[in-house]
C-alpha cells in the first residue's frame, strides 16, 4: 500500500492498517488520527506535521522517520522502534512509549508531558528543551541522553539507568523524582 491509498481508504472511513508496509511513505501534513498502524513498517517515512492523535503504533518500525512537529498525543508507541527518528517539536503528551527504542532520537523541543517511557531505551537521545513534566522514565536506559534545558518537574526517574550522579542531582533540583533508597541502582 502506498501513502495515497492509505489516505483514500482513511477518507472512506477505514481505520485498520495493521501490518502495512509504508516504507518511506510521504504522509506529510495528513490527519490519520485514531487509526491502527499496529506493527506497520514506516521506515524513513515523512510524517512531518502529521496529525496522529490516539494512533496505535504498537511495535511499529519508525527508524529514521521524520515525525517533526507531528501530533502523537495519546498515541500507543509501546515497543516501537524509533531509532534515529526526528521527533523535534512533536507533541507526545500522554503517549505510551514504554519499551520503545528511542536510541539517537531527536526530541528537541518536544512535549512529553505525562508520557510513559517505562523501560524505554534512550541511548544518546536529545531531549534538549523538551517538556517532560510528569513523564514516567521508570527503568529507562538513559546513557548519553541530553537533557539540557528540559523541563522535568515531577518526571519519575525511579530505577532509570545511565545517568551520572551530577545529572541526577541537577534533575532533582529541577523537580525530577528519583528513588533514593539504599537499594536503588546507581549507574
Amino acid at each position: 500500500m502506498d501513502a495515497q491509498e492509505l489516505l483514500d481508504r482513511y477518507a472512506a472511513g477505514e481505520r485498520n492498517f495493521r501490518d502495512t508496509d509504508l516504507f518511506r511513505a510521504d504522509l506529510n501534513g495528513s490527519d490519520i488520527s485514531g487509526s491502527s498502524l499496529f506493527r506497520c513498517n514506516l521506515f524513513g517515512a515523512n510524517l512531518f506535521r502529521t496529525k496522529m492523535v490516539g494512533v496505535n503504533l504498537f511495535r511499529a518500525t519508525l527508524i529514521h522517520a521524520n515525525l517533526s512537529h507531528a501530533n502523537l498525543s495519546g498515541a500507543d508507541l509501546s515497543g516501537a522502534n524509533l531509532s534515529g527518528a526526528n521527533l523535534s517539536g512533536a507533541d507526545l503528551s500522554g503517549a505510551d512509549l514504554s519499551d520503545a527504542d528511542l536510541g539517537g532520537v531527536d526530541l528537541t523541543g518536544a512535549c512529553l508531558n505525562y508520557a510513559d517511557l517505562t523501560n524505554a531505551y534512550l541511548f544518546r537521545a536529545y531531549l534538549v528543551d523538551a517538556s517532560l513534566s510528569n513523564a514516567n522514565f521508570k527503568g529507562a536506559r538513559l546513557k548519553g541522553t541530553n537533557f539540557n534545558g528540559a523541563i522535568v518537574k515531577d518526571a519519575n526517574f525511579t530505577n532509570a539507568t545511565g545517568l551520572s550522579e551530577s545529572l541526577k542531582i541537577e534533575l532533582m533540583q529541577q523537580g525530577a523524582i528519583f528513588d533514593l533508597s539504599p537499594l536503588a541502582t546507581v549507574s
